[in-house]
């Protein structure tokens, strides 16, 4: 296998199919190098998503934990496997994370990484040096009672809640922002519409307040999918049959999962329907479409509000935050919301991706998770940072324009409304 580093910096490691060099400086081994080079197609790696790479090393650090209280694992082993996945989870390895994150293989090629990340780690801690797995082994130490199929699904579970209640905690910022902003506007009045055309008032306040209370609604929405993906398979090992595992294994490792990962995480009612369905991962995939779409509502509002000034509604002015135009001086474009219309569109792609991986599980277990974990992650990530730069740099600084809201306000078919509810609906129509 070839490498752009200097052959002395290169170390020789050995698996089945044969020699591998790896970068002498690497804590991963034989099994990532071979993975880096079979599925390099988008760039994509486990390290551009933190909250995986911290998932791993906690679930890697609940299974040492739990082998060591089974007697499977010798305590000055199982301590140091516990020591260096801990330092996994902190983020002190992230980069020896290059595997790209989409592969065949329902995600073996990432607990391989994990495995030989934290036993090269283990095996320093203990004095030893990096490639040599006499004193702690990938699969024999680091991996003992687990398998892929149970270790993968799991750690993906806490990387998307995680990754989850970090966009609802940016989406409670928006929303903030919106209350914020109703309270600031007090009784001004604008005229609604329906079909575009002039409808009856309402004041800026209730539609801000609209907004909000639609934002934290789809949020908790939000919310409650993600707390399905806490029913985790950790011990199921292959296939959900528990082979391979040290008998008490399977209780011990969830009470250690929940302290290393800070979440109540339990045991899945069903460990094969567990490892072999993954339609939870639709309704959070779902929920996320809610979201995206409300605040892209939100946001089409504001820009077709602010349309104009002269040649439009122009009864909402936006934070001027980017030069409009190559060739005309002056224009600004709401780039703001138009960021955050797109982004749903690729939230709404996401749920497409998931659904179909999702429908391709076969059999006894689900490999398309890798899929799931890169676009998913992806897009929890993408939706919490554009509703924290629509709250920061557009919500916050919207103005209205009293002048442009009163002159509006005579097409208001309010008094219509009122006189029909005196004289019936069809003399007004008649005498309009």
């Amino acid at each position: 296998m070839t490498s752009p580093l200097p052959q002395d910096d290169l170390r020789m490691e050995h698996d089945a199919l044969g020699d591998v060099a790896v970068p002498a400086a690497a804590l991963y081994g034989a099994h990532t190098v071979r993975a880096m080079a079979n599925f390099r197609v988008s760039g994509v790696t486990v390290a551009d998503h933190p909250e995986l790479v911290a998932a791993l090393g906690q679930v890697k650090a609940a299974a040492a934990r739990a082998n060591l209280v089974c007697g499977v694992l010798e305590p000055d082993v199982a301590h140091a496997i516990r020591d260096a996945a801990r330092e996994v989870a902190r983020g002190g390895h992230d980069a020896q994370f290059p595997v790209p994150l989409v592969q065949g293989g329902g995600g073996t090629a990432i607990n391989m990484n994990a495995n030989e990340v934290i036993a090269n780690r283990a095996a320093e801690l203990l004095g030893g040096e990096r490639g040599r797995y006499d004193r702690v082994h990938p699969n024999d130490h680091v991996n003992r009672s687990q398998s892929t199929n149970d270790v993968f699904p799991t750690a993906m579970a806490i990387a998307t809640v995680t990754a989850g209640r970090e966009t609802i905690a940016q989406l409670a910022k928006l929303e903030h922002a919106f209350r914020a902003k109703a309270d600031e506007v007090g009784a001004l009045q604008r005229l609604g519409r329906t079909c575009l055309q002039d409808a009856v008032p309402l004041t800026v306040a209730q539609t801000h307040r609209a907004h909000a209370h639609a934002l934290a609604r789809t949020a908790a929405a939000l919310a409650g999918a993600l707390e399905g993906l806490l029913e985790v398979p950790l011990g199921a090992t292959a296939i959900g049959t528990g082979i391979g595992a040290a008998p008490g294994y399977d209780e011990a490792v969830l009470d250690f999962l929940s302290q290393e990962a800070g979440l109540p995480v339990r045991r899945a009612t069903d460990l094969f329907d567990a490892l072999a369905n993954l339609d939870q991962y639709v309704d959070v995939a779902a929920q996320l479409v809610r979201v995206a779409l409300v605040a892209a509502k939100i946001a089409a509002d504001l820009r077709f509000l602010a349309s104009g000034p002269v040649g439009g509604i122009g009864e909402v002015r936006l934070p001027s935050v980017q030069v409009g135009s190559s060739i005309m001086p002056g224009k600004v474009n709401p780039v703001i919301p138009e960021l955050v219309m797109q982004v749903s569109y690729e939230v709404r792609g996401t749920a497409t991706i998931v659904e179909s991986a999702v429908a391709a599980g076969e059999l006894e277990l689900n490999i398309m998770e890798p899929v799931i974990a890169r676009h998913l992650l992806a897009s929890l990530r993408d939706m919490g940072r554009t509703a924290a730069l629509f709250a920061e740099r557009c919500v916050e600084g919207i103005s209205w324009d009293a002048e442009a809201l009163e002159a509006h306000l005579a097409g208001s078919l309010a008094g219509a409304v009122d006189l029909a509810a005196e004289r019936g609906y069809s003399h007004v129509a008649n005498a309009g």
